[in-house]
């Protein structure tokens, strides 16, 4: 049952026209009940914003894993990225699972874990965010192994002129020169905004080439294959260009990221 509303008290007394304002009596209660509040929601803002955020990045990631007509990336998403998946689903891999080959043209193939990618000198690097299709995501830290090193590693043999990386959503694939790869700020990424990559965002493991539009960036990358010519990627057998310097490319005059 209901609980009849309380009672409400005598509102305080006008001053008389000489009578100064009671500052002790008009208003300075509610006032200080209205400013402790603001302060508790603003507080309670602060800790719940984060949280909310990330629900929200991982919900509308979940949707465009399983959208394979790209819709889930008109939605809005306070992070600032939008999420496209040109698979109709995309396995999750768990580190046990997870496993990135390197081959082609060297000299000793490899094939690594997610903890023994971890176990390389890694990279930290804040660079802008630039989607080809206009929204920017400023200043977003990835972390993970350079490219080139994995490349030394495996030992690149002469005649090798390019790197095609595969993706295990078994649809996605993406190119770059051997020059471009070699570049210190292409990673092999482990780490995005300060923590894992999330299935969402491409992990475990993605590709990261910061000074291009993002479409170079792989997702989901399982696969990198050393060979003598450039294979353009699956955007740029749609017409997207190869070479994709932010600001410099596909039509676009974005200001460099890098």
């Amino acid at each position: 049952m209901n609980s009849p509303p309380p009672r409400a008290g005598p509102e305080p007394s006008a001053p008389g026209p000489d009578q100064a304002p009671d500052p002790d009596a008009v208003g300075v209660p509610v006032g200080r009940r209205m400013v402790l509040t603001m302060l508790g929601l603003g507080a309670a803002g602060l800790v719940a914003a984060p949280v909310l955020q990330r629900t929200l990045e991982s919900g509308l990631g979940a949707l465009a894993d399983k959208d394979p007509t790209g819709l889930t990336g008109l939605l809005p998403n306070g992070g600032g990225f939008r999420y496209y998946s040109v698979a109709s689903s995309v396995p999750s891999k768990s580190a046990a699972d997870y496993r990135l080959t390197v081959d082609g043209l060297v000299d000793s193939p490899a094939t690594y874990t997610l903890d023994a990618l971890k176990a390389l000198p890694q990279t930290r690097m804040v660079r802008d965010v630039q989607c080809v299709t206009g929204w920017r995501v400023p200043e977003t830290p990835f972390e993970g192994v350079r490219l080139s090193a994995l490349l030394d590693a495996a030992g690149v043999r002469p005649g090798a002129k390019a790197i095609r990386f595969t993706c295990f959503d078994g649809t996605y694939s993406e190119s770059l020169t051997l020059a471009q790869a070699r570049r210190a700020d292409v990673l092999v990424a482990l780490r995005m905004q300060d923590r894992p990559v999330s299935h969402s965002h491409g992990g475990p493991v993605r590709l990261y080439v910061a000074p291009m539009y993002f479409y170079k960036s792989a997702k989901w990358l399982s696969g990198i294959t050393v060979t003598d010519s450039v294979r353009p990627g699956y955007w740029e057998e749609l017409g997207y260009d190869v070479d994709a310097w932010v600001g410099r490319s596909n039509g676009r005059g974005d200001a460099p990221t890098a």
